[in-house]
């Protein structure tokens, strides 16, 4: 009878246990399920202007801690969409890295709204000995000779050779025919494509006929833009000349002039008065003085 009642108390523990096996792994699916999503991301790295292919992507589990709120649980929402910045493998697609619907691929779908790209020709020292890459920013230099004033052209001056910034932190787009770079490496090339606003594409296209364009490597996260008056060789001569001499050499002194000779003054000596008389001597008369 008692081996009976324990038998008894045996199984209904063992019930109770599986019971509570049961219980929390429900509870710990649960937990799983609205802890992570199944969301669309990169099987490889894809540059920014190429069109999104089912081949390109995949559905995978990420916690929702990690996940952007816009991001893509569907493949279906991204058939022919154009990214507009790079995804790295495993990278999460979301509406922020892509172009707007219906953009065609290529460079055209990297500008952003309300600006335009343009190219400019350069060479091994414009183009910052090849280290000016996409993503880089630059300043844009322009050297040129400046119209000489009405009282300049009154004296016959020669023109006035002029370096000035024309433009600042201007986004580097592409280099040559690309728009990505796979690696730090300079690389010289022939054009370098820019992102500007309608007024400063106007401002370079002027700059570039009328002088010599060069560009100026800045770094990415220096949003600092300083006023500058441009130099010339006037303010380029006014500054070496200000430069901290290391051996000054002592001024040389004035030559002293000669003091002016006194004039000679001739004194005559008053004559001393002494007692002559007359003698007679053979029939001659003379006078002697003492």
């Amino acid at each position: 009878m008692k081996n009976k009642r324990a038998i008894i108390m045996m199984a209904i523990a063992v019930l109770f246990g599986i019971a509570a096996v049961v219980l929390a792994s429900l509870w710990l699916a649960k937990q799983s399920a609205n802890s992570s999503q199944r969301v669309v991301v990169a099987v490889a790295d894809v540059g920014r202007g190429q069109k999104l292919l089912p081949e390109l992507l995949k559905l995978e589990e990420i916690s929702i801690k990690n996940l952007p709120k816009d991001a893509f649980t569907d493949f279906s929402k991204l058939a022919d969409r154009v990214l507009k910045s790079n995804v790295m493998r495993g990278e999460v697609l979301s509406e922020d890295k892509l172009a707007p619907p219906g953009t065609v691929g290529g460079l055209s779908a990297m500008i952003t709204e309300g600006k335009r790209a343009i190219t400019v020709r350069v060479n091994d020292v414009i183009g910052v000995a090849g280290f000016a890459l996409p993503g880089n920013y630059v300043d844009v230099i322009v050297h040129l000779e400046r119209d000489p004033s009405e009282a300049e052209r009154n004296a016959r001056s020669a023109a006035l050779h002029v370096s000035k910034i024309v433009l600042e932190r201007i986004l580097v787009l592409a280099v040559a025919q690309e728009v990505s770079r796979d690696d730090t490496k300079p690389r010289v090339v022939n054009a370098v494509t820019l992102e500007v606003t309608p007024q400063e594409a106007e401002h370079l296209d002027l700059a570039r006929s009328v002088g010599t364009l060069s560009l100026a490597l800045r770094n990415q996260i220096d949003p600092k833009s300083p006023a500058t008056p441009g130099a010339t060789k006037r303010t380029l001569l006014d500054d070496l000349a200000a430069l901290p001499v290391l051996a000054q050499a002592r001024p040389a002194q004035p030559a002293r002039r000669p003091a002016p000779a006194k004039p000679r003054v001739l004194t005559v000596a008053a004559p001393v008065k002494r007692d002559c008389v007359s003698v007679i001597i053979g029939g001659r008369a003379a006078q002697e003085c003492f």
